[in-house]
């Protein structure tokens, strides 16, 4: 039996351990000019969680991180593993409300976070009820003297450098049961909620992609995500931790950068979301579009123009469906079956069920939500942090209720077709907005859009698509209706089109569909009644 096939093994430190002890000198985290072995990081980490505890930090603590893409993110999580101490990444965007909503919500005494944010904290500091300690994270910035004052008189203060002891951390190992971190979601549908994830939850997520992407030793692996979200701190960071293999810690995603960087560091495989794939694919073709050193790719979701991506960039691509909550219970392989498929349920590790509004499972291909429970114990959340009612909704009648609608055909293959709260309903038909999207981003002067619905005079709902054009280009509302007829059914094909500039993300690149759905019919949008466009049935 292999070492990871042991789950008591299913922690950071141990994890980190076992890759001293077998690759001490093997390069891990690779960041701008800068190369960590994976014994400087195990070094580094002790040094820091000594520091920790002699502030103060202790087991079962909440310890916030706010900070850009850097590899001290990485130092902190591994120290924090070593503790105890849950880590919870606050994305960057955050501020306001939002902000200390989560601060507060966390529970944490401790923050970690950059100069560049101090100020935002400064801005709720009256707001909040448990923070007692901020560390510094150094950066490339100053501190600003009359912030870094504000804070001094109300909290114990610590730089980073400053809290790195002489002696490693010596305490008690956690075990693969114990809570590793407390992961807010990324607030596509509402108000964020706080995801416990156990060592061993994290550990299955970073080892899934290992499998979805084949990884090895040799791999060198750069995914263009934030550290404060699951699929850059586990999907990358900690999958190529298990592998072996050495990661890059790169900045916000463009599409020149990615290329550069693949080019820099030799970088073999990657995990792009599908809009990031959306945009790389969009650029204009070149000859040398195949002379790059990328081998695999894991692309989540899959885009309609797949094949034409593998083929034009010389790469293989394999795909999943999963959340934080519920892990990845599903991989497709690198023979994908089409370019809709999620893939097939993992059954040694899940059971999958797509369920009516009662929870009954439905026929195949017939849509539905998509429940989910595991086999093993402990590699899916326990639910919602200080929030016992979420926790029962999601977790009732014993499964997990993701929230995604899917459909499942004869062979098992698993389709993701909308979230239950972008399912639009019009005139008796079930409409899918994620379908919607995909045939609107077929045109060659779209770069994305959200298609959401709108209350109905009629009853029932009537279709939106709020779409961004290439920059200098501006799209006739009528041609793009016409563009739309040969490719959907009518009852799918947009009554109201607005164009705007851009559409409200998250820092991971998701569209927030409850914001664009929140806006409604504003001034300026198109209306294909009103204009008098027919369509043709």
């Amino acid at each position: 039996m292999g070492f990871f096939d042991d789950q008591r093994h299913h922690d950071l430190p141990t994890v980190l351990d076992y890759q001293v002890q077998r690759r001490p000198d093997k390069p891990w985290i690779l960041s701008g000019e800068q190369s960590f072995s994976y014994r400087e990081v195990d070094n580094l980490s002790s040094r820091l969680a000594q520091g920790l505890s002699r502030i103060g930090v202790t087991t079962g603590d909440t310890v916030l991180c706010m900070s850009q893409n850097r590899v001290e993110q990485v130092f902190l999580w591994c120290a924090l593993a070593k503790c105890g101490a849950p880590l919870v990444p606050v994305n960057t965007h955050y501020r306001g409300n939002i902000f200390s909503y989560l601060i507060n919500d966390s529970l944490a005494e401790t923050i970690a976070i950059e100069a560049e944010f101090l100020q935002r904290l400064v801005d709720v500091r009256d707001e909040l009820l448990h923070l007692k300690r901020v560390i510094l994270i150094v950066g490339e910035g100053e501190v600003p003297g009359q912030v870094w004052e504000q804070i001094v008189s109300r909290y114990e203060t610590y730089q980073y450098p400053d809290i790195l002891d002489d002696a490693l951390f010596e305490g008690e190992p956690p075990s693969y049961r114990d809570f590793m971190g407390v992961f807010y979601t990324s607030g596509t549908t509402g108000r964020s909620k706080g995801v416990t994830m156990t060592h061993a939850h994290a550990f299955e997520y970073a080892r899934g992609v290992t499998e979805m992407l084949e990884l090895r030793e040799d791999d060198v692996y750069c995914s263009p995500l934030p550290l404060f979200h699951i699929a850059g701190l586990l999907a990358t960071v900690y999958a190529a931790g298990i592998a072996g293999a050495t990661t890059v810690i790169v900045g916000p995603f463009s599409v020149e950068r990615f290329w550069q960087d693949a080019e820099r560091y030799r970088v073999t495989t990657t995990f792009l979301l599908g809009a990031m794939a959306n945009f790389i694919y969009k650029q204009p073709t070149t000859e040398e579009d195949a002379d790059n050193p990328l081998e695999r790719v894991l692309m989540v979701p899959l885009i309609p123009e797949v094949e034409t991506f593998k083929d034009r960039f010389d790469c293989m691509i394999s795909t999943t469906w999963g959340g934080t909550e519920m892990n990845c219970p599903t991989q497709s392989g690198f023979e994908l079956v089409d370019n809709k498929t999620c893939g097939r349920i993992l059954e040694d590790r899940y059971e999958v069920k797509i369920v009516d509004e009662f929870d009954h499972e439905v026929p195949h291909g017939t849509p539905g939500e998509a429940l989910v429970r595991t086999k093993v114990p402990w590699i899916v959340t326990n639910g919602y942090w200080q929030h016992p009612e979420w926790t029962a909704a999601l977790l009732r009648n014993q499964w997990i209720h993701t929230g995604d609608m899917l459909s499942k055909d004869e062979h098992g293959n698993l389709y993701f077709v909308d979230r239950t709260k972008d399912a639009i309903r019009r005139r008796g038909e079930n409409i899918s907005s994620m379908e919607v999207e995909n045939e609107v981003n077929a045109h060659d002067q779209v770069v994305e859009c959200a298609v959401v619905p709108v209350a109905s005079s009629d009853t029932e709902q009537e279709v939106l698509a709020v779409v961004v054009s290439k920059p200098g280009e501006q799209i006739d509302p009528a041609s793009l209706i016409r563009f739309l007829e040969p490719r959907l059914p009518y009852f799918m094909i947009p009554r109201y089109v607005r164009f705007v500039d851009s559409l409200p993300k998250t820092p991971t690149g998701k569209i927030q569909k409850y914001v664009v759905r929140d806006s409604g019919l504003m001034e300026g949008t198109w209306d294909r009644e009103a204009a008098g466009v027919k369509l043709n049935r």
